[in-house]
């Protein structure tokens, strides 16, 4: 392949490479996203208890990063995270962001104020390693819109809203406090009209782009088991969105990411 017949480098921001739907294939998901132009990826671990995997998986492998945080459907079930445990995880060159953490409301409303606890700790790690705080909410977004506020005014943190489903008013607050916005494969589904449209409205340089796998793969694997190579078929609806070219969006949201996740900007390591 001859560099003007390679595919334009993407970095899938945010994917699962623990869970048991890729036991024993981090190789070859490695080789085949690498093969499809994605050269970088964080992989996010989801209970602190799975720490030392999701790390191993980073350290093996070129290009791999990480994330380590209390999902908020979980945050009734693990211990309550403190912040000197996550700073302490920032001790570690690969790892490069705190969370997954936020709100759901969709399955686990039971354990909002839970959720809510474990949400200002991860808020405060975030503030103090500086690194950027990686956010889930779902039907959550007036919770959501007002912790954040009243937090960045308390002490400013960067945030990138992952796999962003919610409305549009949660999205502006989030821009307007300097967040990003993270596209996943939903976006890419035919009847996500209110998505697209709200990415539309978003500047370009506050986009990222994702797979969430193992999880929502787009077109034409939607139903399937999604990995990080597919993060070129959300790419390429993000283009089209903007009007732009497969590189243009491509060069624009790898750019961002290496705006937000400083650590794991340059070449893949």
């Amino acid at each position: 392949m001859t560099p003007d017949t390679a595919p334009p480098q993407l970095v899938d921001s945010h994917c699962h490479l623990d869970f048991p739907d890729f036991d024993g294939q981090h190789g070859d998901l490695v080789t085949r996203a690498r093969a499809a132009g994605v050269m970088r990826m964080v992989t996010i671990c989801t209970r602190l208890q799975l720490e030392p995997q999701v790390r191993a998986i980073a350290e093996a492998h070129e290009g791999v990063f990480y994330a380590a945080g209390t999902h908020p459907m979980y945050a009734a079930e693990e211990p309550l995270v403190t912040v000197q445990a996550l700073t302490a995880l920032a001790a570690h060159p690969k790892f490069v962001g705190i969370g997954e953490t936020g709100l759901d409301y969709h399955y686990t409303a039971d354990s909002a104020r839970a959720q809510a606890e474990s949400l200002l700790v991860h808020i405060e790690a975030a503030r103090r390693t500086g690194l950027p705080l990686i956010v889930h909410s779902r039907n959550a977004d007036d919770d959501m819109a007002a912790i954040l506020a009243r937090e960045h005014a308390a002490g400013a943190f960067s945030c990138v809203m992952h796999c962003y489903t919610s409305g549009p008013a949660l999205a502006q607050v989030a821009l307007d406090l300097g967040f990003y916005l993270s596209m996943s494969g939903i976006a890419a589904f035919p009847r996500s009209t209110e998505i697209r449209e709200i990415f539309a409205a978003a500047p370009l340089d506050r986009v990222l782009v994702e797979t969430d796998a193992p999880y929502l793969a787009p077109p034409p694997y939607r139903g399937k088991r999604n990995e990080p190579a597919y993060v070129v078929h959300t790419a390429r609806a993000g283009a089209a969105l903007y009007g732009l070219t497969e590189a243009e969006f491509a060069a624009a949201t790898s750019a961002n990411f290496d705006r937000l996740f400083t650590r794991a900007a340059g070449p893949a390591r």
